[in-house]
């Protein structure tokens, strides 16, 4: 049976946007740690990430927004992109790794290497437009991953993001492109506030209000997300697996607790299984409170593993 591979690599966490940010190489730290602590029976794979060059992004993020970005970043110090997100001398470099994580999760999976992979990548990828870097993220990884998919010959592919916020970049890049499902779970009214309202038969949004708890959250998504899965019939799976819906959650306002995030892994598993042959790239989006973090991305690979 092959394994789940847990990809990252040391020089995402070079990238850092200033003390106190939430989104801080601390993340990855709090995570392998735990991950390592924990006993998974030779079911997991810890494999480095390689780095992907310039070209890679043309699919999905046109030239002029690529070179933009490299001429923001700074000899030293920081470049803000917006108010909460910034360059420093080594974001690029580590956004290059967090793209070469999930595009070679990709490869992998597809090539029956591996059963299915999660990517402890950082920066994040899912507010990032074909020509927009917002909200923490530079390129939409999840978005490169799953256009790699389909240039290998897949015909449909889905994109799931439980995510705190709203996967706008994601939705905005794929929702002219049918082949494409990309459901999302989100508090909402909140952050980012950009194509939430999208109306398309391959876009399924679950908004939820603040305060919703994980038996709102997972029987709105259960009910909403298998539908969509089973009417489309993708091939394989990729998640946008953002854990700032944990209670203990300082950015976000929902109440999901850490068996929650094991149960949908495992609602998202079951359903690949059906008809994806259990192909699944899971990509770290969110989650900022170090503990509940690590806490919820066990939950997540413990699921996976199985």
């Amino acid at each position: 049976m092959p394994k789940t591979l847990f990809l990252g690599h040391k020089n995402c966490r070079r990238h850092d946007m200033g003390q106190g940010h939430p989104e801080s190489p601390q993340r990855l730290q709090a995570i392998e740690q735990l991950v390592r602590a924990t006993d998974w029976q030779g079911k997991l794979s810890f494999v480095d990430a390689p780095k992907v060059d310039l070209a890679c992004l043309g699919g999905i993020h046109p030239k002029h927004h690529v070179q933009a970005l490299m001429e923001l970043v700074p000899e030293q110090g920081f470049a803000d992109i917006d108010a909460d997100t910034r360059l420093n001398p080594y974001s690029l470099d580590a956004a290059l790794y967090a793209v070469g994580a999930a595009l070679h999760a990709t490869d992998q999976v597809i090539a029956g290497q591996a059963g299915n992979a999660f990517c402890s990548v950082r920066p994040p990828g899912h507010h990032a437009e074909s020509a927009i870097a917002m909200g923490f993220c530079l390129f939409n990884s999840v978005a490169l991953a799953a256009e790699r998919a389909l240039a290998s010959g897949m015909s449909r592919v889905a994109i799931l993001d439980f995510d705190v916020h709203h996967g706008n970049g994601t939705v905005e890049i794929f929702q002219d492109r049918p082949e494409v499902l990309v459901c999302s779970s989100f508090q909402y009214p909140f952050y980012p506030g950009r194509f939430d309202d999208v109306v398309r038969p391959n876009i399924c949004l679950t908004p939820l209000t603040a305060g919703s708890d994980g038996a709102v959250f997972r029987q709105a998504v259960e009910r909403q997300w298998t539908r969509a899965l089973r009417r489309h019939q993708p091939e394989m799976i990729f998640i946008s697996a953002g854990f700032d819906a944990h209670r203990d959650d300082p950015l976000g306002g929902l109440n999901l607790q850490d068996e929650d995030f094991l149960a949908v892994s495992w609602f998202i598993k079951d359903l690949a299984g059906e008809t994806a042959q259990g192909r699944i790239v899971s990509l770290l989006e969110g989650g900022y409170q170090l503990d509940a973090l690590a806490r919820s991305v066990v939950q997540h690979l413990k699921a996976l593993v199985e």
